[in-house]
């Protein structure tokens, strides 16, 4: 059963230029470590970490609350399969009180728009 649904979508140049702007203290605020080595080993490491904004944004709707850290959601990447999320803190506690059992996370984007889609299900 779908206990929650997200979606968001960013400006890649936007976000870009808030990262140029505001430098690591911003990664810092809004990202794990996971993810910002990630990033810093692509060459458009800025989309890397757009996509992956969108994709927290769109997790705290599907979660229902603003009231979670940045970090406590954390896109992650295995060698084999897409990309899913990690809950963490007042994220995991959210999703626990939700019953959420199962999270499908999709990322997408191209020169201008990134998208995160996040889908929360109980095995309900």
């Amino acid at each position: 059963m779908i206990v929650g649904v997200g979606i968001e979508l960013v400006d890649r140049a936007r976000f870009e230029s808030l990262l140029e702007r505001y430098g690591d203290r911003l990664r810092k605020k809004l990202f794990t470590d996971g993810e910002r080595e990630y990033a810093a080993r692509k060459k458009r490491g800025g989309e890397s970490l757009a996509v992956r904004f969108a994709a927290k944004l769109a997790a705290r709707r599907a979660l229902g609350t603003r009231a979670v850290g940045w970090r406590d959601i954390e896109v992650v990447r295995s060698r084999q399969g897409p990309p899913t999320l990690r809950l963490a803190g007042a994220a995991d506690r959210a999703a626990r009180r939700a019953g959420v059992s199962k999270i499908a996370l999709t990322l997408t984007h191209d020169a201008q728009w990134c998208v995160g889609q996040v889908i929360l299900e109980s095995a309900q």
